[in-house]
């Protein structure tokens, strides 16, 4: 799966540009012309691996958006703001407030590529040093960073199908009924039990081979489910 790029940039024809020389070096970008619908995209469960921000923005700035980023998302995702601001109060400001980089218009397309690159790599070097995962059969679950690998590639889960499979697998061969699921994932010691069954059926289609057939997420009747390594 292709690294996800956030683009914050309220001129459409630089952000048509810089998206497309990501896309030509193989990342997958999301526009938003406001920090108001990228705040929005993530919150319905959008999740950036970098994202490139401009300062001018309308309502929210650009500062407002990163102090909100690094204070609800994770902390180690890159953030390399490109803006025409080249103060030094701006670029201390937002290094401040947890930037990794700053990039001041006009740019060399291909040299923000090259640094976007740079971020990404340096941060799966140290993901990959200190992140807690589980392994079985051909995948591996990245405990820190929320993510699911096959072979290497990233398979897409939701938040809840995250949590779900993470806590059945960190109770693994133990039988978990779906009000232990339920009360863990969503936090509720009331609500519709039939969500946790809904996961379960979403989760199988995604890594088992035979879904009908599962292999690691077995229902054990009377019990509930129960996770094989």
């Amino acid at each position: 799966m292709k690294n996800q790029i956030l683009v914050i940039e309220d001129v459409p024809e630089m952000s048509e540009l810089i998206c497309l020389y990501m896309n030509n070096a193989g990342y997958e970008c999301k526009s938003c012309e406001t920090a108001e619908d990228a705040v929005k995209a993530m919150t319905e469960g959008y999740k950036p691996d970098l994202v490139l921000l401009d300062l001018n923005l309308p309502g929210m700035s650009g500062l407002e958006f990163l102090r909100y980023f690094r204070q609800y998302h994770k902390t180690t995702i890159p953030v390399i703001i490109v803006s025409a601001r080249d103060a030094d109060e701006d670029i201390i400001t937002a290094l401040g407030y947890g930037a990794d980089d700053f990039v001041t218009k006009p740019f060399s397309p291909k040299v923000l590529a090259a640094r976007v690159k740079a971020k990404l790599d340096r941060l799966s070097i140290t993901e990959a040093s200190v992140e807690e995962t589980i392994t079985f059969g051909p995948f591996t679950l990245y405990c820190n960073s929320c993510i699911l690998k096959k072979d290497n590639v990233k398979i897409p889960l939701s938040t809840k199908e995250y949590e779900v499979l993470e806590y059945l697998v960190k109770n693994d061969g133990r039988p978990l009924n779906p009000e232990s699921i339920y009360n863990h994932v969503w936090k509720n010691s009331y609500g519709d039990l039939t969500a946790v069954a809904v996961y379960i059926q979403r989760l199988r289609k995604k890594i088992e081979d035979d879904p009908a057939n599962p292999k690691y997420i077995n229902t054990m009747f009377g019990m509930g489910y129960r996770f094989d390594r």
